[in-house]
């Protein structure tokens, strides 16, 4: 399929700016596979659609405060500073984006924070807004990751044009979130409340958790028309072995196995055995779906409603199939749900 596929009118007025006033209250539509029925819901309403046996995997990454602002040296011109990933502790090494980028020079130098305890270098470009920043801090490591986390924000994506607010901090996170590392929230999570985990608990369904620290290349755009050329940034993936025997048993038992988020059906599928099995794993995956793909583990999905053009769209269409992905996504738009980070969910099975 090609780039020019996945296009389609959103209007401005759907991208969410904030979340749904409780968690489980956002609007959910469901949508059947084999006879292409579709229902509208509220997300609470998942409850319904599962049994006892029942799996759900859950993307626990933890979102980190990776929006920083900083101050040129000599200038004392203003630059955000997004924190993408940790080099090396050793040496305090960051790979960030910057921006204004063209300011922003090898050798220059930022200062973070009123009292300026916090500098940083730049000892290298890495794409056009790219930087590799040593951070120069005084104190223990764990001093330093705490300064990071005081003087960082909450990193809500672009398309939110307000300022953060406090309630973000819980908000732009999932309430089971454990392992910090994601500048990205997996959103489809975002809509579980204590409440609901709870209720599917009691009904017997089981949760099985993988960990993918998403990065801001998941919503990269693709510029080539031709799919296949497309190359994904890689993401740090853990699936533990306590995750593949619950995911495995009810494989076995031919259940439904439904994925939290596009995150979790990535992880799930850069893990499979040769049997068409999870396997546990611990490293990097830059898996990129679209169609025509055939997926091994998950038979169901939650997912938030996604931009055009994006990978996220495609992997949707991929299980979905391309024509009632086009049908359901019109109908979104008919009934006004949400969309992006803050928006409204879908659950496929």
């Amino acid at each position: 399929m090609k780039l020019s596929s996945f296009n389609f009118e959103l209007p401005d007025n759907l991208l969410a700016e904030y979340p749904s006033e409780h968690r489980d209250e956002a609007k959910l539509m469901v949508i059947h596979r084999e006879t292409g029925k579709i229902e509208h819901k509220m997300f609470k309403d998942l409850i319904n659609y599962f049994d006892e046996g029942d799996v759900m995997v859950l993307n626990n990454t933890k979102v980190f405060p990776a929006r920083l602002y900083g101050n040129k040296e000599k200038t004392g011109a203003r630059i955000e500073v997004f924190l993408l990933r940790e080099l090396n502790a050793e040496q305090r090494l960051w790979d960030v984006l910057v921006d204004p980028a063209r300011k922003i020079r090898i050798g220059n130098k930022l200062y973070f924070g009123d009292d300026e305890t916090l500098v940083a270098e730049v000892i290298d470009n890495t794409t056009s807004r790219g930087r590799t920043l040593r951070f120069l801090y005084d104190g223990s490591y764990t001093d330093f990751r705490q300064k990071l986390k005081d003087l960082g924000e909450t990193p809500l994506p672009k398309y939110i044009k307000r300022e953060v607010e406090e309630s973000d901090e819980d908000r732009y996170q999932t309430i089971y979130a454990k392992h910090e590392g994601a500048v990205a929230a997996p959103t489809a999570g975002l809509h579980f409340s204590k409440h609901l985990l709870k209720r599917l608990e009691i009904k017997g369904v089981d949760f099985a958790e993988l960990t993918l620290h998403v990065g801001l290349g998941t919503f990269n755009p693709v510029e080539v028309e031709d799919l296949s050329k497309h190359k994904m940034d890689s993401e740090e993936l853990v699936i533990d072995e306590k995750a593949t025997e619950v995911v495995n048993a009810a494989i076995d038992n031919k259940r439904r196995i439904c994925a939290i988020g596009t995150t979790a059906m990535r992880g799930l599928e850069s893990a499979v055995s040769s049997n068409g099995h999870l396997n546990t794993y611990e490293g990097w995956t830059n898996k990129f779906i679209f169609p025509p793909y055939d997926f091994s583990i998950a038979n169901s999905m939650v997912t938030n409603f996604h931009l055009p053009k994006s990978t996220l769209l495609m992997m949707v269409s991929a299980f979905i199939g391309h024509d009632l992905m086009k049908k359901a996504y019109k109908e979104a738009i008919l009934e006004s749900y949400k969309f992006y980070s803050y928006g409204d969910a879908m659950l496929i099975i």
